[in-house]
């Protein structure tokens, strides 16, 4: 006897394991996105807070005119920060893109390190005016990082604002 030998999957069986992954693939995408979003901003943050030791002994020495992210200060009052430049920032500083901007107040004693998104960044962290990283020195000498960004990307250290 010669009975009907199954060979193969049925359309049916097809087409509920292209269902199973696409409901799977419709949920970890999103989470996916999310998940390099996040990591683009605990990136920046530490790119950013690496460089307040910096901000330090540039004030600590009283050099507080201009600030220079690579090379030599021309003069005593330059502060020399040594950054390197980041492909998910996207400020412009004399024309090289991606440093953060620095900002030194000698005569309060305070200063600013700011990381804007922008350039290779995840699409969600470059929306204008939620895309910002902000480490902050008080006068005191204390430092606290906030950001605009949306809180679920938000880095654990730092807030969103």
């Amino acid at each position: 006897m010669n009975a009907n030998i199954q060979k193969g999957f049925t359309l049916i069986e097809l087409m509920i394991v292209v269902a199973i992954i696409g409901i799977l693939a419709a949920i970890a995408i999103p989470q996916y996105q999310t998940y390099i979003a996040k990591s683009q901003v605990s990136r920046v943050m530490g790119e950013t807070g690496n460089l307040k030791t910096a901000v330090e002994d540039c004030m600590n020495s009283g050099r507080t005119a201009s600030i220079i992210h690579n090379g030599s200060p021309a003069n005593s009052t330059e502060c020399s920060l040594g950054a390197t430049a980041s492909n998910i920032q996207g400020v412009t500083l004399a024309g090289v893109d991606g440093l953060p901007t620095v900002t030194i107040d000698g005569a309060a004693n305070t200063a600013s390190i700011m990381g804007t998104f922008g350039d290779n960044a995840a699409s969600t962290l470059t929306t204008a005016g939620s895309n910002t990283l902000t480490w902050a020195r008080t006068a005191e000498g204390s430092w606290s990082c906030s950001t605009t960004v949306d809180a679920k990307y938000a880095a654990s250290g730092c807030p969103a604002s």
